[in-house]
């Protein structure tokens, strides 16, 4: 009898939450950053991150997309950018294989980074044992770096 009740329990709860068959979850598609100089965020994000420039539709010269994978796209957007400071907690993060070599590449390009806090330069491991670091696009945007690397397919 106990082991029914239990079953009965552990049947009800993964079918009241799991999504109906017919319905596949949304997928990201992109992310669109306003940036003040269109130059300057792309030469940041090419060289920074390797990112794989695109082609992007518009062809108005106010545009630049780069490849995230199988994540979706990046896409930047001339305009006015955001020049107010940034709450951490609002970011975009990218993995990478090496830490260590990141973070080189970072001191060599003169690269500012700090840990979550703001109390030291980093990097700091989270809970999960992942280490990461925090820059800024030139725009002011926050970036989380980590070390959590998975191709997800």
């Amino acid at each position: 009898m106990k082991y029914i009740f239990v079953f009965i329990l552990l049947f009800s709860a993964t079918t009241m939450t799991a999504q109906p068959a017919n319905e596949e979850p949304a997928l990201i598609n992109h992310i669109a950053l306003y940036v003040s100089d269109l130059k300057t965020s792309t030469d940041f994000y090419k060289e920074v991150f390797n990112l794989r420039q695109i082609e992007e539709p518009f062809k108005v010269g106010r545009h630049s997309w780069f490849s995230l994978g199988n994540a979706g796209q990046l896409h930047l957007i001339a305009g006015e950018g955001k020049k107010a400071p940034q709450n951490k907690n609002d970011h975009i993060c990218f993995s990478v294989r090496s830490m260590d070599a990141f973070i080189e590449k970072l001191d060599k390009m003169g690269i500012e980074r700090s840990n979550f806090p703001g109390t030291d330069r980093g990097p700091q491991k989270r809970p999960d044992g992942v280490k990461q670091v925090y820059i800024q696009d030139p725009d002011g945007q926050w970036i989380e770096v980590n070390d959590d690397y998975r191709i997800f397919r």
